[in-house]
């Protein structure tokens, strides 16, 4: 009997086996895919690194955390600094003297803020809806060009039908200065990210193919405890109804050139495209092969039996979820964890942070 059942082959489980099997456990792994890592699972091809998944870019503030990934990869010092495409005009992200200089013509911060500030004005009281949000931020312009289309395709809803809080933390910057990210440690890992998730699993058994929800009686017995990061609806039948999730379509082809948009994501804020990106994965560690390969990026309405990507966190689905999580808890030998065992969205950092200290409380 193992120690430990590991429902899911992502980060997350990954690295509750490092700290298990560092402290003398067993762990088995079922995974519904046909391989290991996830959404952050790269895959070869070219010679390139591709983000099978959409783009994974790692980047803390913890200096703890940086230190643990780099135990498991080198990293490179890759920067995201995307660029917004709308209608022809090419803008920098994110939102920075660089995208208000091109916007409005004006080179100064006061000039910028000068403009934001009398575009706000048309916005009274608290915000009620994202696009009230966005256009409290960054004035109605930057609004319509950079957030209205990019936000109605990924969420498959008019802006005014959007929560605010999707756009609380978006960054605004009156420096030239186009890194996204305002963490200090961020790059990429030298060789992809299945080779890191691979020596974080170095020494699990492994079942892949396999559904554990279907076949629950043959492994539940197989361990002394279960960590399940798949859905946690499915886990319990949907008894309460499915929760909602937006998904994506990926389209990846390889290209006969060696460069073809010269960043490695380029957003398309208009209406169309369909698409709302395009990932350009040989820029993320700097290649220099003679192909390129280039992946656009669709928002998918989510139904039962597709991948979930992003929780729909209104106020339905969190009544919903806190019923799911209720049973969560009394459910014996098992600990539900990850973005979709807790219905978060978390980011790469988010899901270790939570994953070592699943690991203190339960080894």
């Amino acid at each position: 009997m193992y120690d430990y059942l590991l429902v899911g082959a992502g980060l997350f489980n990954a690295v509750f086996a490092r700290q298990a099997l560092d402290a003398g456990k067993s762990c088995l792994v079922v995974e519904k895919r046909d391989h290991i890592g996830g959404n952050c699972y790269t895959e070869c091809v070219e010679g390139i690194n591709i983000h099978k998944y959409g783009a994974h870019i790692f980047r803390t503030s913890d200096k703890k955390i940086w230190d643990y990934v780099n135990r498991f990869a080198d990293f490179n010092h890759f920067i995201n600094s995307p660029i917004a495409y709308y209608n022809g005009e090419i803008y920098n992200m994110p939102f920075n003297m660089n995208t208000f200089s091109k916007m409005w013509g004006i080179s100064s911060p006061k000039e910028a803020q000068d403009i934001i500030a009398s575009q706000r004005r048309e916005i009274q009281g608290e915000p009620r809806n994202l696009e009230e949000q966005a256009i409290s931020l960054v004035g109605r312009d930057v609004y319509e060009k950079l957030i209205k289309g990019y936000s109605e395709k990924q969420w498959g809803r008019p802006c005014q039908e959007l929560p605010a809080s999707i756009l609380r933390r978006i960054p605004v910057r009156f420096t030239y200065d186009n890194n996204y990210f305002n963490d200090p440690y961020q790059g990429i890992p030298i060789g992809g990210y299945t080779a890191m998730i691979e020596k974080l699993f170095a020494g699990c058994d492994f079942v892949l193919n396999v559904d554990y929800n279907v076949d629950r009686d043959k492994y539940r017995t197989m361990a002394r405890q279960i960590i399940y990061t798949g859905t946690v609806d499915s886990y319990f039948e949907y008894c309460f109804g499915p929760l909602e999730y937006r998904s994506l379509r990926f389209e990846t082809e390889v290209l006969d050139i060696p460069n073809y948009q010269g960043v490695a994501v380029m957003n398309f804020t208009g209406l169309e495209p369909a698409y709302t990106r395009i990932i350009e994965h040989k820029h993320f560690e700097f290649g220099t092969q003679p192909k390129t390969v280039v992946t656009r990026e669709y928002p998918l309405e989510w139904s039962l039996g597709i991948d979930p990507y992003y929780p729909i966190n209104n106020e339905q689905n969190q009544q919903r979820y806190a019923m799911y999580a209720s049973l969560a808890k009394k459910e014996p030998g098992v600990v539900f964890g990850g973005r979709l065992g807790e219905y978060k969205y978390y980011d790469m950092q988010d899901t270790i942070i939570s994953a070592l200290a699943c690991t203190k409380q339960k080894l």
